[in-house]
């Protein structure tokens, strides 16, 4: 291990230090006003250093200390980073990103979508198409944020909540025995000012999140063929609403914020999103990005607005891996002080693990010990199950309200666009469901629908479907619609070389019936 310099951030220099160590030496820390420590110790305990890190390589021009990580070191920080650097890019693009269909434009926001979600959407892998979403993107640094919506006439809603540590907390639920009336949420963190999760008057339930900025995702099954009651569920969800603390015990609306004359359209917003985006460090477009590009400084932002557990495992370790490269919790990011990486290493190996995860969603022994295990709370994950959930789709449900099986060809071979496939289940065979089920297709190596002139991307009883005369059902994913199969049951495909991929989801699962329901097979149309 290289020699490392530590230096106090105090102002005191009575109290400034220097830390020189190796895994040769025993450190030394040499303290100004130590007793028979001179200035001129001092001095030459530094250029000791200096020509320590000349001698092996590891200081830069600059001084900055060059990181030597082996290959297994390497996986080790890309695995243990996987969780916090998707959910840094999925929370900032829905609160910040123009260019998502789904953003919030800003934090303390919601958004309701009242549109399936189509091909235009990128922020994020695997989204669904078969509920609505309405997304509040929250900001508790500076005192709680409140979600205020009313009752639903839906079989289904969750509220899922989620911090860039991709721990998944469910609040409320239909199953829950939650939305059949108007509901007040609060959220805090440890870091939130001025709060320490005292009761409020008429807030039906306090939640304390780990993370500061966290995704608070409204899922309402909109029951599109009834008319009435999706007018019902889209009137509710454009209701909902986020206030601060302040603004909910004040009882007043958001103050009226007034544009110059003949001021561009939208320019109060995009204000607002620039002077907000320079506070954070840059997200990635893909996951790959922040791996190669600035992976120190977002994991400095993460660890500033996480709450880690002294007794957890997962949480210490993650630490322990990133303070000899300069990144502790509490810092500011200083480009100087913390270690040069190699970008292109760490996002060839965040690829490589990448496509091994997705490998896994073929192996139906892996899928059956693993998919009741996804998207649960701090506390209930391994670091296995943490990295295929933000590799294969992020903030996805547990199993409680959602189940998530990937579908395997009947040959075990991955599915290609270079061919046609059916996807035949009888009536017995239909998911285990207790609300609704629904069959989505992407693209493999992206996770996004596929784009098509229907906008056709699921099956199911909200992206539309047709039951046959027995009660069953054949999805067939092709480039051309068979004949005499139904509109509703045929998933487009764009013919050429590419992975693609169909996700089962199954809402308020019957779970005993889970344990013994085989997922379905594809079969490949010769």
């Amino acid at each position: 291990m290289p020699p490392s310099l530590l230096f106090g951030e105090s102002n005191d220099l009575d109290q400034c230090q220097v830390v020189i160590g190796s895994s040769h030496v025993a450190p030394h820390i040499i303290a100004k006003n130590d007793v028979g420590m001179s200035l001129r110790n001092l001095l030459l305990a530094l250029s000791a250093l200096a020509l320590m890190c000349i001698g092996s390589g590891a200081c830069n021009a600059q001084g900055k200390p060059a990181a030597k990580l082996d290959p297994a070191q390497i996986e080790e920080i890309v695995r243990r980073s996987y969780q916090y650097v998707a959910m840094y890019n999925v929370n900032n693009k829905f609160a910040m990103d123009p260019a998502n269909p789904m953003s919030t434009g800003g934090w303390n926001k919601v958004r309701a979508n009242t549109a399936l979600a189509d091909h235009t959407l990128k922020a994020i892998a695997r989204p669904n198409n078969d509920t609505l979403y309405a997304a509040a993107m929250l900001d508790l640094r500076d005192e709680p944020v409140i979600l205020e919506a009313p009752a639903f006439d839906s079989v289904y809603v969750s509220l899922m909540a989620t911090g860039y540590d991709h721990y998944v907390n469910i609040p409320m639920s239909t199953g829950q025995g939650d939305f059949s009336k108007p509901s007040r949420i609060l959220f805090y963190s440890k870091r939130t000012r001025s709060y320490e999760g005292e009761k409020v008057e008429g807030i039906d339930k306090t939640v304390e999140m780990t993370g500061d900025f966290i995704s608070a995702i409204y899922r309402v099954m909109p029951h599109i063929a009834a008319p009435d009651r999706l007018k019902r569920n889209l009137e509710a969800m454009q209701s909902i609403k986020v206030k601060t603390l302040t603004q909910y015990k004040a009882k007043t609306r958001r103050r009226l914020r007034v544009l110059p004359w003949n001021s561009p359209p939208g320019i109060l917003r995009n204000l607002s999103r620039k002077r907000t985006s320079a506070e954070f460090p840059a997200f990635g477009k893909t996951d790959f990005d922040v791996f190669e590009n600035n992976l120190l400084e977002v994991m400095q932002f993460v660890f500033n607005h996480t709450t880690f557990d002294p007794d957890d495992e997962l949480d210490q370790k993650l630490l322990a891996i990133y303070a000899p490269l300069g990144v502790v919790p509490g810092r500011a990011h200083d480009p100087g002080k913390v270690a040069e990486i190699d970008g292109a290493t760490f996002r060839e190996v965040a690829r490589r693990i990448a496509r091994t995860e997705l490998a896994k969603t073929t192996d139906p022994k892996i899928v059956k010990e693993n998919v009741l295990g996804l998207f649960q709370p701090k506390g209930r994950m391994t670091l296995e199950r943490l990295v295929f959930q933000s590799v294969s789709g992020p903030i996805g449900q547990p199993a409680s309200e959602a189940v998530y099986p990937p579908i395997a060809t009947t040959d075990g071979s991955p599915m290609n666009a270079k061919h046609d496939y059916v996807l035949r289940m009888k009536k017995k065979d239909l998911p285990p469901a207790k609300a609704f089920w629904s069959a989505t297709l992407y693209n493999t190596e992206n996770g996004f629908f596929i784009p098509n002139d229907r906008k056709k991307y699921s099956v199911g009883e909200n992206g539309g479907y047709k039951l046959n005369a027995e009660g069953g059902i054949e999805i067939h994913i092709a480039a051309e619609k068979p004949a005499g199969v139904p509109e509703e049951n045929w998933l487009p495909i764009n013919r050429g070389d590419d992975g693609i991929d169909i996700v089962m989801r199954i809402y308020a699962p019957d779970l005993e019936r889970y344990k013994n329901w085989p997922p379905p097979k594809v079969e490949r149309v010769k």
